[in-house]
């Protein structure tokens, strides 16, 4: 997964769990693309401190990741998801009883993972 799809989803899932502060640095930095330097002036902290912080909050919602799963549960859902879409736009050329099968051997997977 591209790393900047990767910090987006863990923020998304992750990211209220952060400190006010950490957020917002962290938003500067991933989602605005902010130089350290911009970040550091409008926080009043060093460069280094920023890229400390950021490092920590990576950290952090990686191993809020490795606990709960929860990038990984939406990114299956999803990829099951799109799978019964490909399923159902060629329908014309599947048995209907196949389909109906295939269709909800999905869902009974998507329903296990949540």
């Amino acid at each position: 997964m591209d790393e900047i799809l990767k910090q987006t989803l863990l923020y998304d899932f992750y990211g209220e769990l952060l400190t006010k502060h950490q957020k917002e640095i962290y938003e500067q930095a991933v989602l605005e693309d902010y130089s350290l330097s911009e970040i550091a002036r409008d926080a009043g902290i060093s460069r280094q401190g920023v890229h400390d912080m950021i490092r920590r909050c990576n950290k952090s919602l990686e191993d809020y990741e490795a606990k709960l799963h929860l990038v990984e549960k939406f990114m299956s859902v999803k990829k099951k998801v799109h799978e019964i879409d490909l399923l159902l736009e060629n329908y014309e050329e599947q048995d209907e009883k196949e389909l109906i099968k295939k269709v909800k051997k999905l869902s009974g997977e998507i329903i296990e993972e949540l």
